[in-house]
C-alpha cells in the first residue's frame, strides 16, 4: 500500500548531469543554483553558532504543478562542519534556502536539455568559489575545502504494511478510553505518587516507542536519506519536538512541513562532525515568490535521539 510519502536514495551519477540544467536533486559537491542573478550573499551562509561558512549539503527538486511561478524549484540545505555548533535539538547552526522560476525565464530553455550526451552547465554572471560553489571570489578566503561526492538523489513512492493497525486516532481514542477508565477508579493519582526515578523510566518508556515507529517505519527501506511529504507530518524518533514553526521571513505567512533528511545519510558523508537525528525542513505554505527572484530563507529543525540507556552512578570515592 503506497503513503503519502516519496522515499529518496542516493545513487551515483555522471558529474555533468547534476549541473543546473538538468534540475536534479543531489547530495555533496557544490550547490547546483537555480537562480543565477540573486544568489546568497557570503554573510547568508555563516553558522548561527560559530559565525564561520556552512558548508553545502544536499538540494532537493520540489516543483508544484499548481503554481507557474514554480515550474522549477529547489530547496538547499546547508550545515556548519564543526562538531562543536551541534546542541542538542537546535538548528541555529544548519540553513535552508528555497527558490523558483516559471517554466519561461532567463536561465534556463523551455523544454528540457538533451541527457543524452554530455554537456556544460547554465554558467552564473556573478564570481562564484571554484571550491565551494557559492558567490565570492575564485576561491573564498574562509573556505573550508569542505567539499563531499556528489550523489543523485532519486525518488519512489513509500510501500508500506497493509495489515490492519490502529491508525494514530484511533490508538489515541483508546488510550484516552483507557485513561478515562483510570480516572474513574481514581487510580491516575497513583502517577503523581511516583518517586522521580520512577517517573524517568516512565518517560524513558515513552521516548522509546517513539524510537521504535520510527525503526520499524523505515525497516522495509533500510537506505533511505530522505522522506518528502509537502504538508504532511515528519516521521519523529523522539517525543521533543518544535512548539511552534515560525512564519515566512518573507510573507508572514505559515509555513508547512515538506521534507526531511534521515539519519542514514551520515553514513555518505562520513564527518564526524556532522550529526543529527533528523532534519525537518518547513518551508512558506503558499510558496511565495522572492522578491528579486533569488532565494527565501527556510526553517529547520534537528530532532536529535534522547538517549533513554539510564546513566551509570557516579564511581564511588574512597576514604582511607
Amino acid at each position: 500500500m503506497e503513503s503519502s510519502v516519496d522515499l529518496g536514495f542516493l545513487e551515483p551519477c555522471e558529474e555533468w548531469l547534476l549541473a543546473n540544467k538538468f534540475f536534479r536533486s543531489k547530495v555533496g559537491g557544490k550547490p547546483a543554483w537555480l537562480e543565477l542573478k540573486n544568489l546568497p550573499a557570503a554573510k547568508d551562509l555563516l553558522c548561527g553558532v560559530c559565525g564561520e561558512p556552512c558548508v553545502f549539503l544536499c538540494q532537493v527538486y520540489a516543483p508544484l504543478e499548481e503554481k507557474e511561478s514554480c515550474f522549477h524549484r529547489m530547496v538547499y540545505l546547508f550545515v556548519c562542519a564543526k562538531a562543536s555548533c551541534y546542541e542538542h535539538n537546535q538548528s541555529k547552526n544548519i540553513l535552508a534556502f528555497r527558490s523558483q522560476l516559471p517554466r519561461t525565464n532567463d536561465f534556463y530553455g523551455f523544454n528540457p536539455p538533451d541527457e543524452s550526451k554530455k554537456s556544460d552547465p547554465i554558467p552564473s554572471p556573478i564570481p562564484l568559489c571554484t571550491v565551494c560553489g557559492c558567490r565570492g571570489s575564485q576561491q573564498c578566503s574562509r573556505c573550508k575545502k569542505v567539499n563531499y561526492c556528489g550523489f543523485e538523489i532519486v525518488t519512489e513512492p513509500e510501500e508500506i504494511d497493509a495489515e490492519p493497525k490502529l491508525s494514530a486516532a484511533e490508538a489515541e481514542r483508546k488510550q484516552m478510553e483507557e485513561y478515562e477508565r483510570l480516572v474513574s477508579e481514581g487510580k491516575t493519582g497513583e502517577l503523581s505518587e511516583l518517586p522521580e526515578s520512577e517517573l524517568d523510566n516512565y518517560s524513558g518508556q515513552i521516548e522509546d516507542k517513539h524510537f521504535d515507529k520510527f525503526k520499524k517505519r523505515i525497516e522495509a527501506d533500510p537506505d533511505q536519506i530522505l522522506r518528502y511529504d509537502r504538508k504532511g507530518a515528519p516521521l519523529w524518533l523522539s517525543p521533543v519536538v518544535p512548539e511552534s514553526i515560525p512564519a515566512c521571513d518573507q510573507c508572514g505567512g505559515p509555513r508547512k512541513f515538506e521534507f526531511q533528511i534521515m539519519p542514514q545519510l551520515l553514513n555518505s558523508l562520513k564527518n564526524e562532525n556532522i550529526d543529527w537525528g533528523t532534519l525537518a525542513v518547513y518551508t512558506c505554505e503558499q510558496s511565495c515568490d522572492p522578491a528579486d527572484r533569488g532565494y527565501v530563507k527556510e526553517f529547520v529543525y534537528k530532532q536529535d535521539v534522547v538517549n533513554t540507556e539510564p546513566q551509570a552512578p557516579p564511581p564511588e570515592i574512597g576514604h582511607e
